[in-house]
Parts: structure tokens; sequence; C-alpha cells
């Protein structure tokens, strides 16, 4: 285990990246070839620590695992070089600013070769690969939540516990916050590739007999092509049709002019976490 630290430095709007500089901001701890016996592989696991962590040793705190863990927090391990989400900074603000929460966050790296069949449900003959999501849910559900249950202070029930994702990482949240509902009770889905498979997942929803119970964050933007539109508007009215409510367990939305990529989902991170974890009342 390494403890990564990094201080806060000045800011302009747009922030210019030095390559193989890292970008993180606040407290991590990294888990590097964090082994699955169930997948058969291994990767970075970076997690995320809320302000007050060690200055609150009896606290316990909510979590959220998201996927493509190398694209949230740092610059020099994003896809694009320098281009990252900016979780830890707009998680730092929101918390300090008590606009949510306080949550650790779990950057689960994706491992590249393997991931188009792990964050998919079934294999799409269109492009013959997939399938996976299942073994990656175990994977997700008996190995890492416990580690991560075992050696940082949570709170581990349902409720407090969340998953996310965009692209192919918001398809697989969506499988998973289905599969496992006594697991996960939020879910961020971000521009999601619900075209996977003949929209197949959209249809599990449809079908389903009652509604799932979890708060969900669905988005896509309006410049990511009219059959990704499509699917997620689907998807909408059939989270609708189950008895899900605009703006109280489910926040829908359509990001103007915005496209498939990270800038694009930097820019709704802040609103997503604000859904998800709103401050918590005093009694």
């Amino acid at each position: 285990m390494t403890t990564l630290r990094k201080v806060r430095t000045s800011r302009t709007r747009t922030r210019r990246h030095t390559p193989g500089k890292h970008t993180l901001t606040g407290h991590f701890q990294m888990h590097t070839a964090f082994h699955s016996r169930i997948l058969q592989n291994h990767r970075n696991v970076l997690v995320y620590l809320p302000p007050d962590y060690a200055a609150n040793p009896f606290r316990r705190y909510p979590v959220f695992y998201m996927q493509d863990g190398q694209n949230l927090f740092d610059g020099a391990t994003s896809y694009i070089p320098g281009v990252e989400w900016e979780v830890d900074e707009t998680a730092e603000r929101l918390i300090r600013n008590r606009k949510i929460e306080p949550v650790i966050i779990v950057g689960i790296y994706n491992t590249g070769v393997d991931r188009i069949d792990e964050y998919t449900p079934t294999r799409d003959p269109k492009v013959d690969k997939g399938g996976k999501a299942n073994l990656y849910g175990r994977f997700l559900v008996e190995e890492l939540k416990p580690f991560i249950d075992h050696h940082y202070r949570t709170l581990p029930d349902r409720h407090h516990t969340a998953v996310g994702g965009s692209s192919l990482g918001g398809l697989v949240s969506m499988y998973l916050g289905l599969k496992y509902p006594q697991v996960f009770g939020k879910l961020a889905v971000m521009s999601p590739s619900f075209w996977w498979d003949h929209q197949i997942i959209v249809e599990s929803v449809r079908k389903l007999s009652h509604k799932p119970s979890f708060r969900i964050w669905l988005d896509m933007g309006t410049k990511e092509g009219p059959s990704a539109l499509h699917s997620a508007r689907r998807m909408r009215d059939a989270l609708h049709e189950k008895g899900f409510h605009q703006g109280q367990d489910l926040h829908y939305r359509e990001a103007k002019r915005a496209r498939h990529g990270e800038r694009a989902w930097r820019r709704r991170v802040s609103p997503m976490l604000q859904f998800l974890f709103p401050p918590q009342r005093k009694s």
C-alpha cells in the first residue's frame, strides 16, 4: 500500500498539464496490482480519502466505486494525457463547502485488453466481444468490496454504497445495480453504452417485475449521436414505467452540446456527486 499526497495548487479555468506530471489533489492510497482470483488478472486500485478521514478516527464513510479509475484523478495516467475527470478536486471542494457528504472514492483501473469483455453483460455478435460483466461483478462484490470494507472505515450497507462510470463503464454500472440491488443503492450512469447488443440492458429493465430500489443519476450528451441519445431516453422511460421519479430517485440529464469524452464528464461530476451524496441533515 502506497500513500500519495498532493497539496492543491492554484488553478485556472483551463488547467495546463505537463506530460507525465501527477495531478492528484488530497489524500490517496494506491493498491498496486490488486489480484482477482475470479478474473485471473490484476489491476491498480486508487482510493481517495475525504479531507477529514485522518482527523476523525471513529467516523465511517460511504463508498463510491468507479470504473476506469486511471481517468478519474490523475492526468499522468488518463487515457488522454492530461485530460482527467478531476473527481478529487471536485470532491474536495464539495466536501469542504458541505455540499456533499464526505465519501471514499475507489477508482478501479481497467485492464486495457480486458475492458470491453469485463464491462459488458453479453457477447455482442457485431463486435465479437463481451460477456464477462458477471465475473467482473463477482470481483467487485466478492473480492474488492470486502477488501475495502476491511482496510477502510466504511459504511458497508447498500444505502451508503455507490457504483458508477461512463460509456461502457456506465453500462456495467447499470448492470451491477440491477444484479446486486442488495449491495449497491446508488448508481452513476454517465453517457452509457446502452446500444450494446441491441440495447439488451434497456430490455432487462423493461422486463423487471418490480421497481429496483436504488437512486440513479443517468445522463447523455446531445452531441453523442442519435442512437446514444435514443437509448438513454428509452432507459429513462423504462425507469419511469417502473416507478422512478425525476428529481427524487432519478436524475436524468441531457447535457447540451456535450460530446463523448472526459472533458464532458468532468463538467458533470459536481451535480452527479451532489445528487448521489447530499449532505446529511443534522437531527
